[in-house]
């Protein structure tokens, strides 16, 4: 327990759970870009983005000048841009990059997808279906349908991340299914089409069980998406996640592999 004048102290000071946290993450990931950690992966790597240039993401949020020269500085070290079921099922390069969005935040359409548009490259939004069908349930600043529809119509891979983005890793088991079997159904009679890819909320090991493994495959899934490549559970794809801390120092190593066996939230 933290003594009451040391909480005062950090109150005064302004040391919130939230500054501490970013500033240990800021820590974290200049150190392991500085420790030269590398392991390529042969089969390509999948991005995976949340927000850009909408500031209540927090350390999720990257900016759009940020963005655009994430992909600019990719093309000149010599990526090319897949889409991720290219990867996820064994088909990319050694110098193969997918970008992927999880959340569906409005930024993604006003600010991210026109920058993709202008360099032709392909890419996948994973939503949570209950925020769009009652967005009183989630938070401010998602995309509604009508949005979600014209990306889909525009080339957009869509995908799902469940219906209320919850921790698979502590629901029971009727809870678990229902998040991935109700999430694909609203997705399919929204769009026309069923999601054949699933991305993990939180995306940890933790958060995700074998039960889980299971439930969604028998729901339909053909591909599941996870986060740090050396930890992710048994069947899942991983994916390496892109913070407001990442300059190109730090955006150079996560190409390289610096932070594969590295979990946001640990």
């Amino acid at each position: 327990m933290i003594p009451a004048p040391v909480k005062s102290l950090a109150r005064t000071v302004g040391l919130t759970r939230p500054r501490v946290a970013a500033a240990r993450m800021a820590c974290e990931r200049t150190t392991l870009a500085l420790a030269r950690r590398r392991r390529a992966l042969p089969g390509g790597r999948i991005l995976c983005y949340h927000s850009v240039g909408q500031p209540e993401c927090g350390v999720n949020d990257v900016a759009p000048g940020r963005f655009r020269h994430q992909i600019e500085r990719a093309l000149r070290l010599g990526y090319r841009f897949v889409p991720a079921a290219a990867i996820a099922e064994g088909r990319g390069g050694a110098r193969d990059l997918a970008i992927t969005f999880d959340d569906g935040w409005h930024s993604v359409l006003s600010a991210a997808a026109p920058i993709l548009r202008d360099y032709g490259i392909p890419w996948t939004l994973f939503i949570v279906a209950g925020w769009l069908d009652r967005p009183e349930t989630g938070p401010r600043g998602i995309l509604d349908w009508r949005a979600i529809e014209a990306l889909a119509a525009a080339g957009v891979e869509i995908g799902s991340h469940s219906v209320t983005h919850p921790d698979f890793g502590r629901l029971d088991t009727d809870r678990t299914v229902e998040e991935l079997v109700v999430s694909r159904a609203i997705i399919a009679r929204r769009l026309g089409v069923a999601p054949a890819s699933f991305a993990i909320p939180l995306g940890q090991s933790m958060n995700w069980t074998p039960f889980a493994q299971q439930a969604a495959r028998e729901a339909g899934y053909r591909t599941l998406y996870a986060q740090a490549e050396e930890t992710k559970p048994e069947g899942t794809v991983g994916r390496t996640f892109v913070t407001c801390f990442d300059h190109d120092l730090i955006f150079q190593a996560l190409l390289r592999g610096a932070f594969d066996a590295w979990e946001e939230w640990v």
